[in-house]
């Protein structure tokens, strides 16, 4: 491509993000593909651009002839575009901080079209704000919060309710292997549905489910490099370079390697995912594709705390790193991934996926306590750098072998004289699992103070070899789901599903310190579940949307990794599954000329049969007998305010939370785990992002953000609150020339300290202040 047709096709990029010229619905009514956005490039002034959507029924060969012998002088032939573009639908997730399509409801569909509050973080948010971990995209997003595991894996929590260590965390429609920590390189989009999902996804939290959207090759040669280099040594760089390799075929590499200090918490991280597609339109598209995530770095996860009138105090620096040179925290995910969509005759699409996996973590790290200062106890108005840090040893080893087969039909039919939208789908996994959640090995006697964090201690891995429990789980699922227009505005969304879950444990032998053996043992169990969901939408014109729904979900008690039982007698064998409800009314707005959309909804997610403890046999079985509920509201808005201005915004308000049910009893000085009439822990009111950026000139752009959260307690500790906090991040952008600029981002502009994740007993600080300088060119 030469240096004048590159630079076109970069200006036509940015014209709707600039949109100094036009209007913004004229780009999102017809949105720029690749080829029609070179076509315009070359006729500015001159010719309107001609160009054909995807067709649904298998498209010809996109053309390049010339005009025929009648065609008017000054008149383009009309190309017809067999690709659509990589990102959503009909809005360009490079350029635009708004989304109208998704996946994650199963088969593309407009967001105005879910009965259920979605919110989509596009690739032009992440790389605004450099959002390059994965959690930190989940941190912009309301109503999420964190625990801090006592082995480094972050349990998030939606609404409150937990989406567990594994389990509801999505890449391209099929279950995230857990273990790893992830990173955003090959992310095109991520997409958080909130509320009850089992119909969808088979088992799952009440809150909702986050689903990972990966690039895809498209026909075009176009190819991108970011550098970055940020305090605490940090230097990224990232390629997403995409090859059309044929006329219905292309190839796209996305890589990553990322290096930092991050004074003393280093880390190092390499990523690489390769796809090839070919048949881009046809009636049979296939894809394969292939990636790697290979992370070494430290775990950070425990700062102790002090309590002052029962807030948390955080004292210790979150820059500053207190454990031993020899933590480490190195996980892996590697899996292949196969594709085919057939589409049928009239629009119908068939789309099945295959993909294996294996996911890898290994953690060695310290737990992070006060001693002694000066020779007397610890206390809030004692510490300083004199006092005394001991670390204490953690660790975890755990491999998982991920198998999943998956296919989701999609058609639009005319019954009985009215429009149905059907969505069928099955489903199959097998996870092959063996952890140890308990490999510390030895403690050390080595301290350090809090003056000198990181005296660059080693403590020797005398750990051994680990010793395995195993766990094996398949699944079965299929679903249906119906959208029926009952009137040209009414429509009503109805779908069912049925799982059939079986896991088996192998649980190895232990021998305690006193020198007691817990003999190996096995157990498995199974359950049959089925989940229902139903909505209405009343859609009187185009750019408004209302609905009610009713969705269920389910938890099953063998499923997760933290239900591993603690002795042969306590097997959980006789605890059926926990299930939840979410009741949802909301509306969803297109306002000022489509250039922003607007939503709310009111919601109540309950979980009425939660597991407690038998009062009368508690080391033998579970009972169903707990149950807690949230009330609160949803507020979002995307696009732009003008075209100069855009905006992202999301909120979270949860002014009633409560246990309704717990065998949990008040312990005697008032404190200990939440108790029936508490508040849940980890369910802030409110919390939230905004994120608005605005172009000056042609060249020059600003952006500033906030994260929000207000107070909350952790879970396990009712008589404990950590502060709510607000932090901001700010970035100005250069555009050099037409293919290159320059980035400045700075997250936490006031270095704040504050209680991030929490567990009871300590908790994670947020990130620090950074500043980041990022170098972008496209050719």
């Amino acid at each position: 491509m030469s240096a004048a047709r590159r630079s076109k096709k970069k200006r036509l990029e940015t014209l709707a993000e600039q949109a100094q010229t036009a209007p913004e619905n004229a780009a999102t009514s017809s949105p720029l593909l690749p080829l029609g956005a070179m076509l315009l490039a070359g006729s500015m002034g001159t010719a309107a651009l001609a160009q054909t959507a995807t067709p649904a029924a298998p498209a010809t060969p996109a053309s390049a002839s010339g005009a025929s012998p009648t065609q008017a002088a000054g008149t383009l032939p009309t190309v017809t575009v067999r690709d659509r573009a990589e990102q959503d639908g009909s809005t360009n997730s490079k350029t635009t901080l708004r989304a109208t399509k998704t996946e994650i409801g199963k088969g593309q569909q407009e967001l105005r079209d879910i009965p259920q509050s979605v919110t989509v973080m596009t690739e032009k948010l992440m790389q605004d704000r450099n959002l390059d971990d994965f959690r930190e995209v989940l941190r912009t997003t309301a109503g999420v919060t964190f625990q801090a595991g006592e082995t480094g894996e972050e349990d998030v929590r939606l609404r409150g309710f937990s989406l567990g260590t594994a389990g509801d965390i999505y890449r391209d429609g099929m279950r995230d292997g857990a273990l790893y920590e992830r990173d955003t390189f090959n992310d095109d989009r991520v997409e958080v549905i909130k509320g009850s999902a089992s119909m969808l996804f088979g088992k799952g939290s009440t809150g909702g489910v986050v689903n990972q959207v990966s690039k895809q090759p498209f026909l075009m040669n176009q190819h991108e490099v970011n550098t970055t280099l940020g305090t605490g040594g940090l230097k990224r760089v990232t390629g997403d370079f995409n090859f059309q390799t044929g006329q219905d075929s292309a190839f796209r590499l996305n890589a990553m390697a990322y290096d930092a200090d991050n004074w003393g918490g280093k880390q190092k991280k390499f990523g690489v995912a390769p796809t090839f597609r070919w048949g881009i339109g046809t009636r049979n598209e296939f894809s394969v594709g292939f990636y790697h995530l290979d992370t070494r770095g430290r775990s950070t996860y425990s700062h102790p705390w002090f309590i002052r009138d029962g807030e948390i105090v955080p004292t210790l620096k979150a820059r500053n790193f207190y454990g031993f040179d020899s933590d480490k925290l190195n996980t892996k995910a590697t899996y292949a991934t196969l594709s085919h969509i057939y589409r049928f005759d009239h629009g119908g699409e068939l789309k099945t996926q295959f993909r294996h996996g294996r996911y890898e973590r290994d953690l060695w790290a310290s737990v992070i306590r006060f001693g002694t200062t000066n020779g007397a106890p610890t206390t809030i108005d004692n510490w300083g750098p004199n006092t005394l840090i001991t670390r204490a040893p953690k660790g975890r080893m755990g491999t998982s072998d991920l198998t999943q087969l998956q296919s989701d039909y999609s058609n639009k039919f005319n019954w009985g004289g009215r429009q149905h939208h059907i969505m069928a789908g099955v489903d199959l996994y097998y996870d092959k699992s063996k952890r140890n959640n308990n490999f510390a090995g030895p403690a050390s006697t080595l301290t350090t103070t809090v003056g000198q964090p990181n005296p660059h201690q080693w403590r020797d891995d005398t750990r051994g070899d680990p010793v395995y429990n195993k766990f094996d789980a398949s699944n079965f699922g299929i679903y249906v789901q119906d959208t029926m227009s009952l009137t040209e505005q009414l429509k009503l969304v109805a779908g069912i599903r049925f799982d059939r879950f079986k896991g088996s444990y192998d649980t190895a032998a232990t021998t305690a310190a006193n020198g007691t053996v817990t003999p190996a043992y096995s157990f498995s169990k199974s359950e049959s579940l089925w989940s229902p969901r139903v909505g209405l939408l009343y859609q009187p014109s185009e750019t408004q949307s209302y609905y009610v729904s009713y969705g269920s979900s389910y938890n099953t008690s063998g499923d997760a990794y933290q239900f591993t039982p603690s002795s042969p007698n306590n097997t959980l064998a006789n605890t059926p599954a926990e299930k939840s409800r979410n009741l949802e009314i909301g509306g969803k707005w297109d306002v000022l000329d489509k250039r922003l959309s607007l939503g709310t909804a009111l919601f109540y997610s309950e979980k009425y049969n939660e597991r407690n403890t038998d009062p009368d046999s508690a080391a033998v079985q579970y009972l169903l007998s707990g149950k807690r509920h949230a009330l609160g509201m949803e507020f979002n808005a995307a696009g732009r305010i003008t075209p100069a201005w855009e905006v992202f915004w999301n909120h979270t308000w949860i002014p009633k939370a409560k246990i309704d049910k717990s065998n949990q009893q008040l312990a005697a000085n008032g404190g200990g785990a939440q108790v029936q009439g508490d508040r849940p822990g980890l369910t802030p009111r409110n919390s939230g992002s905004i994120w608005t950026t605005y172009r000056f000139m042609p060249k020059f752009r600003v952006g500033l953000g906030a994260n929000y959260r207000s107070s909350q307690n952790p879970e396990g500790s009712r008589a404990v609150k950590a502060k709510g906090f607000v932090t901001f991040d700010a970035m100005a952008e250069y555009s050099m020339t037409d293919t290159m600029s320059l980035k400045l981002n700075v997250t936490n502009l006031t270095n704040r300290l504050y209680a991030d994740a929490l567990y009871r007993g300590f908790y994670a600080p947020g990130a620090p202040r950074r500043v980041e300088l990022t170098f972008k060119a496209l050719f």
